[in-house]
């Protein structure tokens, strides 16, 4: 009887596994079965992506990054575009592999994953020329009357909400950016990187930087999916070992990061 119960329970085991669903695969698997990694990009984010909409090409930081990724992993890069509001649920949805930079939050992080940092930025405010003299600090910013421009979906968004609740919010939908807000004249003030700021000054004369002290250093890395732990570590490993030859340092470099 002992005998034949433990046959009954080993069959019982052998048909629950059977008929348990297979692990999910990880994006790697994915990426070298079909020979494609496919990257999320909003191609707005100069100079880390800029789109070419006559081409319908994409050049930049996070670009050099990723096609150095997809060499490395033998495969074809795919670049899938998206925008700020919609770049974490494309991860989720599985409609690509990973993003492009992004700036780590805890509000990402709850239900997407990151690779590690490989860059920091910092955040300023910009106005124009004309108005330049009217903000000598972060308390001039928020006050009654002076309208910030930001983007739906960055992370700008949630911190010029915090950071000024005097101020008037004006929210743009992408492809609509801030900065083109002030620029137009319908906004005063906009807030983002000082990657991004930098590229804004040098090609629009009259964009000018509030002098003031950056605010909110936030590392930059690589939406991933979040479960996907084989994915992740293979980023990981891969930025470990790009960093220790000089492959980040040397495209820091080429974009003037």
């Amino acid at each position: 009887m002992k005998l034949l119960k433990s046959l009954g329970l080993a069959a019982t085991a052998v048909a629950l596994l059977i008929s348990a669903p297979a692990s999910a695969q990880s994006a790697l698997n994915d990426i070298l079965n079909n020979g494609t990694l496919k990257v999320g990009t909003t191609g707005d984010w100069n100079p880390m992506s800029v789109k070419d909409p006559a081409t319908n090409t994409y050049k930049g930081y996070d670009i050099d990054i990723v096609t150095e990724l997809a060499k490395d992993l033998g495969v074809e890069l795919e670049m899938v575009p998206t925008d700020w509001k919609t770049l974490v649920n494309g991860i989720v949805a599985g409609n690509y592999h990973m993003t492009g930079s992004a700036s780590i939050s805890t509000k990402r992080m709850k239900v997407a994953g990151y690779s590690d940092s490989y860059i920091y930025v910092e955040m300023l405010p910009f106005t124009t020329q004309d108005k330049a003299a009217k903000f000598d600090s972060w308390d001039a910013i928020n006050q009654p009357g002076v309208k910030v421009a930001t983007t739906l979906g960055t992370s700008f968004e949630k911190l010029v909400k915090d950071w000024f609740p005097n101020a008037d919010i004006k929210t743009v939908e992408a492809p609509a950016r801030g900065y083109q807000e002030v620029l137009a004249g319908r906004a005063d003030v906009f807030v983002t990187s000082n990657i991004e700021g930098s590229t804004l000054v040098t090609k629009f004369p009259e964009v000018a930087a509030i002098d003031v002290e950056a605010r909110a250093p936030t590392p930059i890395a690589m939406l991933l999916p979040q479960a996907d732990q084989v994915w992740i570590n293979y980023v990981n490993s891969w930025i470990e070992l790009k960093e220790a030859k000089g492959f980040f340092a040397a495209t820091r470099d080429k974009w003037g990061l």
